[in-house]
């Protein structure tokens, strides 16, 4: 991967919408020429989808947490498996820090957020304690 290439991806993380002439203008390139960097990209995994970011509180959601959660060592991945299916679970990760597990929910309430908790996460076989984090802002670029 070159210059060019970090920079298409740049660009594409600012707007995955951007057309590829204006691609192959800023890196002063031809059309084709981006097309074909793209496809190798693609191909390759360095671009694994093209997505938006919404915002969940015109959605409705009006709580968001970032939620640790510890669970038995044998068994962190079947969890996180269950956690990833859950309707207002949008993220999961496997981390190694204080949580096996970190969980982004998103929640209409604070009601809605302690039941997610405690009947759907909190039942699971293997998790030990949730850690809810409510986001109180989030900094955007």
């Amino acid at each position: 991967m070159d210059n060019k290439d970090r920079k298409i991806l740049e660009l594409l993380e600012e707007n995955s919408r951007r057309p590829f002439t204006e691609i192959a203008k800023v890196l002063d390139m031809s059309e084709t020429a981006v097309r074909k960097r793209i496809s190798k990209l693609e191909d390759k995994g360095a671009i694994k989808k093209y997505t938006i970011d919404i915002d969940p509180g015109i959605l409705g959601y009006n709580i968001v947490s970032i939620t640790g959660i510890n669970t038995a060592p044998e068994c962190f991945l079947e969890i996180a498996e269950k956690i990833k299916c859950l309707e207002n679970v949008k993220d999961v990760s496997i981390t190694s820090g204080d949580h096996t597990v970190m969980a982004t929910i998103w929640a209409e309430t604070g009601e809605q957020l302690s039941k997610i908790i405690s009947e759907k996460i909190g039942t699971i076989e293997g998790v030990e304690k949730v850690f809810p984090a409510i986001v109180l802002e989030s900094l955007e670029d």
